[in-house]
Order: C-alpha cells, then sequence, then structure tokens
C-alpha cells in the first residue's frame, strides 16, 4: 500500500496530469507528515507540531471559534483556490471551457470518491449534498398506499418532511420510533427498530450518526435485520463520510447519501449517492435522464446547467484526507472532543454528556447537557460575549448544546469553550 510520504511526493510532482494543481498546494501536509512520521494515530493525535501544519492549510477567521462544524466545515485554501481558478476558467466561455474541458473530469471525482467508499465508480453519483441524494431515495423508489415506512424521530428534519410529503400524496404509513436519548446499546437500538416492523414494512430510513446526539448507529446490524425481509435500508451519512474510516462492505448497505462539506473539506455544495448497482434500474432519479440511462448512476446527476468547479475540486479534498489518514483524523477529532468534555465534566456534577466519549465512541460530535441551564441561552450567550460558534440541541426529547471541532481546531479554542462553560455553570449567563 502506498505510504502518506510517497502519495505526497506523488502529488507534489504530478503538474502534467493534473494540470490545475499548484506545486505547493500539499506543502503543510508534507512538512506535517515530516514531523508526524511513524507516530500511530493515537500517538498523533496530541502532537501539536503535526497539527499545528494542518492548521495553516486553512485561511479562517481566527476572531471567532467555529465549534460547528458538523453543520458546515470550511475547505483548505488549496481546494478553494482550485475551486475558483476553474470557476474564472468556465466564465471565460463557459459552453466549452466548462461543458467540454471540465465537466468530463467528473468521472476522476466519481473514481476517487468511490475508492474512498470501497464501491464500483458506476455505484457513485455526485450530488450538491446529502439531501439531493436522501431525497432521490426517498422520492424514487415505488411504494403504495398503505406501505410502511420506520425512521426515528430524530432523523433529520428535511427527510422528515420528504416523507410527510409522501405520506400526503401517495398514502404511505410513517412509523417513527422514538430512541431513548442517550442510546443504551447497539441491541437497544436495533430492538427498538425490529419493533416498529410490520409485513407492511418497505423502508428503514436510518441515520449512520445522528445530528442530535453523535450517536453511531448499527447500520449493518439494521440491514441484516430487514434484508431477509426484503426491506430497503436508506442510510443518511451526512455526518459519517471521512469523519471516521468505514467502507462499503462495513456496513453492506444498498443506498447511501452524505454530504462533503462536512468532513471531507470539499465545497459548499457537494455531496455523493451511492446506489449498489443491481439497484439502480428500480430508483428513480429527482429528474429525469433519458430512458437510456436507466440502469446509469449518471442518471441521478442531471439537475441542469451547474458549475464544474464545485465537483472538480472534490479530488483535491480527497487528496488532502487521504494525506492525513482517516485513522489518524478521527483519533485527533476524539482527542479534541474529550479534552474539552473531561474539563467540563469536571467543573460541576451539573454538567454530562449526551454522547459517549471514549476512544472507540463517537465521532467529533459531542453533546454537552447542564441540569438547569437553558441551552438556548447559553449558545447566545457563548455567540455574543465570547465568539464562540456552537449548535443548542432544544427538542422535544431533550436539551443539549453540540460541539463539533475540526482538524484545524486548536488546543487554545476548546480550551476556551470549557472554560467559558465552566464559568457559567459556577456564576451564570452574565
Amino acid at each position: 500500500m502506498t505510504s502518506r510520504r510517497t502519495f505526497l511526493a506523488s502529488m507534489l510532482g504530478v503538474s502534467v496530469t493534473l494540470p490545475t494543481m499548484r506545486a505547493d498546494a500539499f506543502r503543510h501536509l508534507r512538512r506535517a507528515d515530516e514531523r508526524g512520521a511513524g507516530l500511530p494515530p493515537a500517538t498523533a493525535a496530541d502532537d501539536e507540531s503535526y497539527w499545528g501544519e494542518i492548521q495553516r492549510a486553512f485561511d479562517i477567521d481566527r476572531t471567532m471559534v467555529n465549534l460547528n462544524n458538523g453543520g458546515c466545515s470550511p475547505a483548505p485554501t488549496h481546494v478553494l483556490e482550485q475551486m475558483i481558478r476553474d470557476l474564472r476558467f468556465s466564465n471565460e466561455l463557459p459552453v466549452d471551457h466548462m461543458w467540454r474541458v471540465l465537466e468530463p473530469r467528473i468521472e476522476s471525482v466519481r473514481r476517487d470518491l468511490a475508492a474512498e467508499f470501497g464501491c464500483d465508480p458506476e455505484e457513485m453519483a455526485i450530488t450538491r449534498n446529502a439531501s439531493e441524494a436522501n431525497e432521490t431515495m426517498i422520492f424514487g423508489t415505488d411504494l403504495a398506499r398503505g406501505d410502511e415506512v420506520v425512521f426515528t424521530t430524530q432523523n433529520y428534519p428535511r427527510m422528515q418532511n420528504a416523507w410527510r410529503q409522501r405520506e400526503r400524496r401517495d398514502g404511505i404509513v410513517l412509523k417513527r420510533v422514538k430512541i431513548e436519548t442517550p442510546v443504551l446499546s447497539t441491541e437497544s437500538f436495533v430492538r427498538q427498530i425490529a419493533a416498529a416492523i410490520t409485513p407492511r414494512t418497505k423502508v428503514i430510513e436510518i441515520m449512520h450518526i445522528s445530528f442530535q446526539t453523535g450517536y453511531i448507529a448499527p447500520v449493518r446490524e439494521i440491514v441484516e435485520l430487514a434484508r431477509p425481509q426484503g426491506i430497503k435500508v436508506f442510510v443518511d451519512g451526512a455526518h459519517a463520510f471521512a469523519h471516521f474510516p468505514f467502507k462499503r462492505d462495513d456496513l453492506g448497505c444498498d443506498y447511501y447519501g452524505t454530504s462533503l462539506h462536512k468532513w471531507m473539506h470539499a465545497p459548499i455544495g457537494t455531496g455523493f449517492l451511492y446506489v449498489r448497482r443491481d439497484k439502480i434500474k428500480s430508483l428513480w432519479p429527482l429528474m429525469a435522464g433519458g430512458v437510456e440511462q436507466e440502469d446509469n448512476i449518471r442518471k441521478y446527476e442531471e439537475i441542469g446547467t451547474h458549475p464544474a468547479a464545485n465537483h472538480n475540486a472534490i479530488s483535491v479534498a480527497v487528496a488532502f484526507h487521504r494525506s492525513i489518514g482517516a485513522e489518524r483524523k478521527i483519533a485527533r477529532l476524539r482527542f479534541l472532543r474529550d479534552r474539552w468534555a473531561r474539563q467540563v465534566l469536571a467543573s460541576s456534577d451539573r454538567a454530562h454528556m449526551i454522547t459517549k466519549i471514549g476512544p472507540k465512541e463517537s465521532g467529533a460530535i459531542g453533546v454537552l447537557a447542564i441540569d438547569g441551564m437553558d441551552m438556548g441561552k447559553l449558545g447566545g450567550w457563548l455567540l455574543d460575549k465570547h465568539h464562540i460558534v456552537t449548535t443548542p440541541m432544544v427538542t422535544d426529547e431533550f436539551q443539549g448544546i453540540r460541539i463539533t471541532p475540526s482538524i484545524y481546531t486548536t488546543l487554545e479554542e476548546v480550551d476556551l469553550f470549557a472554560d467559558r462553560v465552566s464559568r457559567a455553570i459556577k456564576h451564570g449567563l452574565a
């Protein structure tokens, strides 16, 4: 297998095959790799000389502390620059530069993403986000009046709204499962989903990672529960892909949708839809393709005129991700999560985690609850008084505040958050 160092060296010398790649695009990654060479992921997690170089790959506003990277994350500077260069090139003569020169390069993007996900490129469609991918599944599957769809009350609201539209138009039946928070165990989660299944169940939609709690769901176990009964499993992977290491075969799924502007650090407005090859023909696209495209994954990309620059820059983001390494990335993200969480938990017995933490639990997303404190007001106070961006989670089922650092987040930033929250618990929001 190619080492990170060999990979970086090859990327720095590919000006012939990748004419838009600057020779110094991966300079910070090369320096980082030299400093972190040979270190196991867990050891590298707190190597600030290594992560300091990664941080320098991003041009961001350091007057704000962004702890909502689960919503949308910035791209590294060289990823953004490639997209801007291609946008300018497109604008010179769109009908030629965009359509003839740049658009065909989507096939390279397809190849790179398929390799990362572990599927055939002919099963990989490039979309604009997870919502587009997931709604292709939702609106593209044939359902009859009375057919049942199972999902949890914590599934993403846009997906729930899509199912409700089908409920109104087609008369399908929605079975919404209330999962305990926090989830007690894998067995408990699977048992609650299984209890909602009836002979009329046709689809289960499951989030790979809960956007509300950071819980990583047992996708494979749900697929193994559903497949023998002829039930489709749609996986909403918006927060999972490139967040922690996994492949398609680890999940066993037939359908998967994700965004790439979260953990892959691709440009805003990028994602993918995976459909297992023998399922493509039976899943309709959102926008009609030609009849000759029935069993072609590209039918899901028939969305009309759109910028090629956005999706072509995905390949640069994939190279950035590979150069760090998925194991090293998740080790760092868990280290940052545990660093702030343990400080806050130690400050008061009123603080507790809705998200399980530890070396093998969850990922970057950590959700904190504080007894007797309004989480919405805490989020507003952190933003207005301390310029810290967080995500209050105020639902019918629980109250918490979602904290999501990223690979460019510094120790000082997570320590600042922990300190301000600890002060708020002790002294109130003043």
